[in-house]
């Protein structure tokens, strides 16, 4: 297949940046954000900018960064193996109950999901289900070699947030596709200890970079270089961290199928298409002849045939898709709509009652407090696909029915 040109912006003195954003916005402080990074010395041959960019804290949410020789953890952040799941169901729309209320708060029920409040956290389990901790235990002997070295970390919501959601804009949702089959799909990270991580090791490299802070253009651009105890400690974190959300995605699938098998009086299966794959994360690949890191700060792996999963907002659709394997995106692809607004920005800008009427036909929140989620604050979901028809190919198009939200 012959992959069309992307926009390609020429920085002074780094290497170029590769944007694939024809007819979606670019906001100036992340074209700003973007050439700030291509500057940096060890960035290999070009970044790779998805059609859902936008300002972020470290490194601009939609790019790609590949690098030879350092990692920049604020770039990766503090979401660590955020990302996405799904499954298909053998149900039809026709099998879901007339109340999707009923099922909304059975999902609620099963899943802890919110934020931290003082000392109460409404999203860590006040008892560790049997799921859970069989799964910890596959995960603890590695996170005790990263304690022995960095007691903090001890200290987190590690075991407690395994299987459950978060807050902001991470959620659960029921969906339908064009056959008006039923799939399950959710959205989460390595929650409290992914983010003590990410947190820690942005504060060693900023440390470790004292004297040259003030050569970067941005202090949330220090690095790691490889060779160094911290790099190789990062790896070791991220690593497991990437792996702790995997196993937190799959953990939530199965409780939500659970409770959806409590009110659907109809047996049905489950995974008959199934996809895991983060979207916040580094990993070592190989590209034009060469092993290099790649963070992948809110995209998608799009190699030629593999699956991925791109929402969009809550009152929008989402779309299963198969990677195209362009080598100038690094086979990538965007990790979903992208915000054209901040959330403080949304919620002076929007009220309760736009909340409601966007998200009309799902059975959601639709209070003061998610807000910041209106669909209207999130760039256009058709937009984006159509920017980026060149790095994936759509399978199926969903429309969710229930969206549960922290």
């Amino acid at each position: 297949m012959k992959h069309s040109s992307p926009q390609i912006l020429q920085t002074a003195n780094g290497k170029p940046v590769k944007l694939w954003t024809q007819g979606v916005p670019l906001e100036a402080q992340a074209r700003q954000q973007l050439l700030e990074t291509a500057t940096l010395p060890f960035i290999f041959k070009h970044l790779a900018v998805m059609p859902d960019v936008h300002l972020g804290k470290g490194s601009t949410i939609g790019s790609v960064i590949p690098t030879i020789g350092a990692i920049i953890p604020a770039a990766v952040g503090v979401d660590i193996g955020c990302g996405m799941i799904a499954a298909r169901t053998s149900l039809q729309a026709s099998d879901l109950p007339d109340s999707l209320h009923r099922l909304r708060s059975a999902i609620e029920q099963a899943v802890p999901h919110g934020k931290t409040f003082g000392k109460h956290d409404q999203g860590a389990w006040q008892w560790v289900p049997e799921a859970a901790e069989r799964a910890w235990a596959t995960l603890a002997g590695r996170f005790r070699a990263i304690t022995d070295k960095y007691p903090r970390l001890e200290k987190t919501n590690n075991r407690v947030h395994l299987g459950t959601l978060g807050g902001g804009n991470h959620f659960i949702e029921v969906c339908l596709d064009e056959q008006d089959r039923v799939w399950f799909m959710l959205h989460s990270g390595s929650r409290g200890v992914g983010n003590a991580i990410g947190t820690l090791f942005i504060e060693l490299a900023q440390a470790d970079m004292r004297q040259q802070l003030g050569n970067l253009p941005n202090k949330d651009l220090a690095y790691l270089e490889e060779g160094s105890q911290h790099f190789a400690d990062y790896v070791e974190a991220v690593g497991w961290a990437q792996d702790f959300a995997r196993h937190n995605r799959a953990l939530m699938m199965e409780a939500v199928i659970a409770a959806a098998r409590q009110v659907i009086g109809k047996p049905f299966k489950v995974n008959l298409e199934a996809v895991n794959c983060h979207h916040n994360y580094v990993q070592r690949e190989h590209h034009f002849g060469q092993d290099v890191l790649i963070t992948r700060k809110g995209a998608l792996s799009a190699r030629k045939g593999e699956l991925g999963i791109i929402p969009g907002s809550m009152g929008a659709k989402s779309f299963i898709v198969r990677g195209l394997g362009n080598p100038q995106a690094f086979n990538s692809c965007s990790h979903g709509a992208g915000r054209v607004m901040s959330r403080s920005q949304a919620k002076k800008l929007f009220t309760v009652e736009d909340q409601r009427r966007t998200t009309a036909h799902v059975e959601c929140r639709k209070d003061k407090a998610v807000i910041d989620e209106i669909p209207l604050a999130y760039k256009d979901i058709d937009a984006v696909m159509q920017a980026q028809s060149d790095l994936v190919e759509v399978v199926h198009t969903l429309r969710q029915v229930v969206c549960v939200k922290g």
